[in-house]
């Protein structure tokens, strides 16, 4: 029996080893839906943020409060991509996509909603519930280089 359980050791570590892991990819997932199995990272209460991360790109999801999707923008080496995901996609603006000329300035106040060491968020109400998500680069060396 003892033999039994000392063989039997190795292997039950190697399993819980790889379903831990298993476990932590799935913490993550749901991109483009109203309530994804990932934290909530939203500095703001009125909205919710979500970030996913796979092969070195992150993606970072907003909602509102009500769980709508609306927008998303991925983001890897400084370069960042609007998705075409969320009510509100045509109005997500980045380094590389500025916000289009048909999209008039809102004077109302923008809000970070969410901010790391390499991105910023901003919220600014368009009224007609909408809103304006503009994504920023925190280090623009790293941005700039990638530039045209």
């Amino acid at each position: 029996m003892r033999t039994t359980v000392k063989r039997l050791l190795p292997i039950a570590f190697v399993l819980t080893s790889m379903c831990g892991s298993a476990w932590a990819q799935q913490a993550s997932t749901g991109l483009g839906q109203a309530w994804p199995n990932a934290t909530d990272v939203s500095s703001s209460p009125r909205w919710h943020v979500y970030v996913f991360e796979r092969d070195g790109v992150r993606y970072i999801q907003v909602n509102d409060l009500n769980g709508a999707v609306r927008g998303a923008f991925a983001v890897a080496g400084g370069q960042f991509l609007t998705l075409p995901i969320g009510s509100d996609a045509p109005l997500v603006s980045t380094p590389q996509q500025p916000r289009r000329a048909a999209a008039a300035p809102s004077t109302a106040p923008s809000q970070t909603i969410y901010q790391d060491n390499a991105v910023k968020v901003m919220a600014t109400p368009q009224g007609q519930n909408r809103v304006m998500l503009d994504a920023i680069c925190q280090d623009p060396l790293d941005c700039g280089a990638h530039l045209n």
